[in-house]
């Protein structure tokens, strides 16, 4: 079904099936799979091919030779019928590449909101990525990882799969991510370990200076006393339950996860 104000390039193919909702526009030799479904004001610039069970949010914006909805790149994927979930307004710059979900990751990858995937970014299969996060030039995220709002990615950066990012977390240029990143944390080194606390972005987005104050101090507490991780984090989630800064960091460091959290050298 496609929606009478869609405008469609005379070199583009639409397969049938396809769902193609008002105001579209498809570009000069894109691909739509018959199982795909466009929401409102979706467009497709030139050459870009959407595939598999995709659907695609209101307002979102696909630059030129990105590959969308396309089989895993996971050697036990045997043609299970998975699905792939953009949201809405995101911007989805030229050649990115996002996979669907596996059967044994849960059949899902799905994208949030407003997020802005540079050139070149991979999002691999069963990936959950949430809001408002800006992926720099060439990100890689391996299968199941997880990240979540606000986070910014620098270029170059690669995400272990089953990694978490957590929300508001920065991860610098070329760094290596092989462990859980807390939220609001801030990666610095090559290989993956915590440099401090992105409170720049906590500014930016006008977070109470106390309660920034008190995740500074909790952090110190966190990863600079005696006892183990999870000792210290039971501790602290006593002793600040007003703070939602703190809590935020301590819900997610207490989470069950595939991998360790990521520490300061």
């Amino acid at each position: 079904m496609i929606a009478k104000s869609t405008i469609i390039h005379p070199t583009a193919i639409v397969e049938d099936g396809a769902i193609i909702g008002d105001d579209c526009r498809i570009g000069a030799y894109c691909v739509v799979g018959a199982d795909v479904v466009l929401g409102r004001g979706v467009e497709l610039l030139n050459h870009v091919s959407v595939s598999g069970l995709t659907s695609i949010g209101d307002g979102t914006k696909i630059w030129p030779f990105a590959s969308i909805g396309s089989q895993p790149q996971d050697l036990k994927f045997s043609g299970e019928k998975t699905r792939l979930e953009i949201g809405a307004n995101n911007m989805i710059r030229e050649y990115v590449t996002m996979n669907p979900g596996t059967a044994g990751g849960g059949g899902l990858t799905r994208v949030g909101d407003g997020n802005l995937f540079m050139m070149m970014v991979h999002v691999g299969h069963d990936c959950m990525v949430g809001n408002n996060i800006v992926f720099a030039n060439s990100v890689a995220l391996g299968g199941h990882a997880v990240i979540g709002d606000n986070a910014v990615i620098g270029g170059l950066a690669g995400i272990h799969q089953f990694c978490r990012i957590g929300q508001g977390a920065m991860i610098g240029t070329g760094a290596s991510v092989v462990n859980d990143v807390i939220p609001y944390g801030s990666v610095v080194s090559p290989r993956g370990s915590l440099g401090g606390l992105n409170l720049v972005g906590l500014k930016r987005r006008g977070a109470d200076k106390d309660a920034m104050n008190g995740l500074r101090a909790a952090y110190k507490v966190l990863f600079g006393q005696e006892g183990t991780l999870m000792e210290r984090a039971n501790s602290l989630s006593d002793d600040m339950p007003d703070n939602p800064l703190v809590q935020d960091v301590l819900a997610f460091v207490l989470a069950a996860s595939e991998r360790s959290i990521c520490t300061p050298d």
